[in-house]
């Protein structure tokens, strides 16, 4: 079978959206891997549990149990970061005070909305900051696998999923694939190594608009 992008080339491609100076919020799963190819840029990381200035993963016997991400994995803090109560964290989400946000996904719809909290039939979990940051950030970004472990697409015409938000995001960035949404439809962007348009749209429920730009996927090999 063919294969895509990795996890790591994913989490690459996602931090070429970040530029310096931003305040980045960063969701649990694929996104946690972003901060390692920050490469350096004037970042702050925010992470809703209460930490901004959250630096990489901790090196393995430098673990601090109290400084750990919203995936509760030990992290780093930066110098000038500061630890905070969740309460004022949400505080810093609600008032738009965040330049952007990651977030893992079960589906996307062709109009931006968003579902990545329960899956129905499954253990009901807790809802987390996703509805808060999906409105309260100035972009989002889903990044997620193209289609599920069972071959079911996952950026459809309409969620089927409990929603997190709607009409929030702004682009989706798969194994396959980097799609921005737009008021006129989804635009293919970008293609993973050895894909085509057309490999990816038999992937995709709603109907893609191809980029005049379009371009493969970089990353790291």
């Amino acid at each position: 079978m063919k294969q895509g992008c990795s996890k790591e080339q994913m989490a690459w491609r996602a931090a070429q959206e970040i530029r310096d100076g931003m305040y980045v919020n960063m969701g649990i799963g694929l996104p946690n891997l972003i901060p390692e190819f920050l490469g350096g840029r004037d970042v702050v990381i925010h992470s809703e549990n209460g930490l901004l200035g959250m630096g990489p993963l901790s090196a393995p016997g430098t673990e601090d149990p109290d400084t750990v991400n919203a995936a509760k994995q030990a992290v780093e803090i930066l110098p000038g970061g500061a630890v905070s109560s969740q309460a004022d964290s949400f505080v810093m989400i609600r008032g738009g005070h965040l330049d952007m946000t990651f977030l893992g996904a079960f589906q996307v719809s062709e109009q931006g909305d968003i579902a990545n909290w329960h899956v129905p039939g499954g253990r009901i979990p807790g809802v987390g900051g996703a509805m808060d940051l999906v409105c309260g950030t100035k972009r989002v970004v889903a990044l997620m696998t193209h289609t599920s472990k069972e071959g079911e697409v996952k950026i459809v015409k309409q969620c089927t999923y409990p929603l997190t938000g709607r009409r929030c995001v702004d682009m989706v960035i798969t194994d396959l694939a980097v799609i921005r949404v737009t008021p006129a439809g989804l635009v293919l962007d970008e293609v993973a190594p050895g894909w085509t348009p057309e490999e990816i749209q038999a992937v995709t429920e709603p109907t893609l608009s191809i980029s005049p730009s379009l371009r493969e996927m970089g990353g790291p090999r």
